[in-house]
């Protein structure tokens, strides 16, 4: 079963090395948000070895390596910088200092695997821009909801088939559930977080993006707002947006921090997928009051309906990939094109939102 937080979520496969042990190593720098767990998870399962473990905060740091032993504690940011074994970072730090640490982890020679969203202002975005074209480095992002879920990533697979047709339309909702008082003040900071829709938003314009096969989007409208934490004033708990893909695809997405206590998991995430020859529905983390399950997918053509869980069943091979793309220099995975206009599209939509809090 899923976790009951979002931030704790940190899935597990089945090991499908594609490197011996000592031929990839990785270490990771920043340990502010928890997916830094299923980041690391994924690609040791992939047959990568962790090297080094960094935070300013020591005990983040003594945590992550009792689920992480072999992680060597780094007295500095510097030592895994410079350290000739590592040839990529990941890290969770605080969003608003993604780009800036990813941009040092380029410089200094090693590719970048970062959470999302992996910033939070189009300066941040020219930057890494520069910085990509200057050392020639990879800048990856963990969009845990497609590329750690089994369900969307068998969805891909269904679409690549030509089960549903021409994808025309994704509908989206990303509901999670809060846990205020288990969160760091900076979750609760506008300029730190990004707000909503750059947040957990990413996720969905990812998924948009990719679903539909775009390579550009335009922000229709969106709109957030903070209806029920008056205490918390720069959080969003509410977002959604409207897009329209260069090949005509539209989506629609919600998010929110409104799941509540009642749910097994920590938000009912779920994907409708419109084709010109079917649809699909992924019910991703929970079949509510029918089944705990996760990753159910449903989906209707010419020949029926159908239902499969695919837990256990495909795996997640982005991992092996994106280790293959860093030490090939290939875009199996993931290409950078994509990566960088969801995160832009993530950014343009909260810079556009219309905050609705005080309406009626």
């Amino acid at each position: 079963m899923a976790a009951k937080e979002g931030m704790n979520y940190a899935p597990k496969g089945k090991p499908a090395p594609v490197v011996r042990p000592g031929e990839f190593v990785f270490s990771v720098i920043g340990l502010d948000h928890n997916h830094i767990y299923g980041m690391t998870n994924g690609l040791l399962e992939a047959g990568a070895t962790l090297r080094y473990v960094y935070d300013p905060d020591p005990e983040k740091v003594a945590v992550y390596r009792r689920t992480f032993p072999q992680a060597q504690a780094a007295d500095s940011e510097e030592q895994i910088l410079s350290d000739e074994e590592t040839r990529l970072v990941a890290g969770a730090c605080v969003t608003s200092e993604r780009a800036a640490l990813g941009i040092r982890v380029m410089k200094a020679g090693k590719d970048y695997f970062t959470d999302k969203a992996p910033l939070t202002a189009l300066e941040q975005l020219a930057d890494v821009k520069k910085a990509i074209a200057e050392t020639g480095r990879k800048y990856g992002v963990y969009f845990s909801e497609r590329l750690h879920v089994e369900a969307a990533v068998y969805a891909g697979q269904l679409i690549q088939a030509g089960a549903i047709g021409r994808v025309v339309q994704v509908i989206g909702m990303g509901p999670h559930r809060l846990s205020a008082s288990s969160r760091p003040a900076w979750f609760f900071e506008k300029e730190k977080y990004g707000g909503i829709l750059c947040d957990i938003g990413s996720h969905q314009i990812e998924q948009f993006l990719f679903y539909t096969g775009a390579k550009d989007a335009k922000i229709l409208n969106a709109k957030i707002a903070n209806y029920n934490h008056p205490e918390y004033p720069e959080l969003d708990d509410f977002g959604d947006a409207t897009l329209v893909a260069d090949n005509g695809a539209t989506g629609y997405f919600r998010v929110d921090w409104f799941t509540p206590d009642g749910l097994s998991t920590w938000g009912d995430g779920r994907i409708f997928l419109l084709g010109t020859e079917g649809y699909l529905e992924l019910r991703k983390y929970v079949d509510v009051a029918r089944s705990p399950e996760e990753n159910n997918v449903y989906w209707v053509d010419g020949k029926g309906e159908h239902y499969v869980n695919v837990t256990g069943k495909v795996g997640f091979p982005f991992f092996g990939e994106w280790i293959l793309d860093c030490i090939n220099r290939t875009e199996n995975a993931m290409t950078q094109e994509h990566i960088l206009k969801a995160a832009e599209l993530c950014v343009r939509a909260q810079m556009q939102a219309l905050d609705v809090t005080h309406r009626s």
